[in-house]
């Protein structure tokens, strides 16, 4: 599925913890988080597309981990880069503008708890998932329609093709902040306000940014 995500804030910057994806590296026996801290509530989730599976997590961060996260990532941004399709090797691109940084698996017990919300979301092990990538897209900035897999024997290696992706926003804006999706399945003719997600005709999904909105994408 080709996804296309278009970042133009009405105010200095966004922070966005886009990429939690999630590897099927091997079977484990690892933790599915049951702790307390780990507790999803099913109530809270709405289905807003099958083509792609997505469905959206009203709520699923609070003020202070959406904060802890802003604060470790604001003094390691670098500007974000792609993978080279042959060598597998990171460089820079006009097709992505954004700065990001990532955040060790289990760095401190905040990232930890969020680690095991998500894993208890997606019934996923977090041993399998990536470490957390944290992006910031200024005014304008961008990152064009890619398909959102690795094609180099390098990445494969390291950890295989991507089987779920989790995206939650960290901050709140008026205008823009969208995820794209151009080749979703939407019915015709029918336009649909799902809390602040909105789907729209044309074949598209536009996810409106939203400060503790988490999106599963798989």
């Amino acid at each position: 599925m080709i996804e296309s995500r278009v970042r133009v804030s009405a105010i200095p910057f966004i922070f966005l913890v886009s990429l939690i994806s999630l590897f099927l590296l091997h079977e484990s026996s690892a933790s599915y988080a049951g702790t307390p801290a780990a507790i999803v509530y099913p109530s809270k989730v709405k289905q807003i597309s099958w083509k792609p599976r997505a469905f959206v997590y009203q709520g699923f961060l609070t003020d202070e981990e959406c904060d802890h996260l802003i604060s470790l990532a604001k003094s390691e941004l670098k500007r974000s880069a792609v993978a080279d399709n042959l060598s597998g090797k990171s460089k820079l691109s006009e097709v992505r503008t954004s700065s990001g940084m990532f955040i060790h698996k289990g760095k401190d017990p905040i990232v930890a708890r969020i680690e095991d919300k998500i894993a208890a979301w997606t019934f996923l092990p977090k041993e399998n998932g990536e470490d957390i990538q944290v992006l910031r897209y200024e005014h304008g900035q961008k990152y064009d329609p890619h398909y959102d897999y690795f094609a180099d024997k390098v990445n494969i290696a390291r950890g295989g093709h991507r089987i779920a992706t989790v995206l939650m926003y960290l901050t709140d804006v008026s205008k823009g902040g969208e995820t794209v999706f151009p080749q979703a399945e939407v019915s015709s003719r029918k336009q649909f306000f799902i809390l602040n997600i909105t789907i729209i005709e044309k074949e598209s999904i536009i996810l409106i940014l939203c400060k503790h909105i988490i999106y599963l994408i798989l």
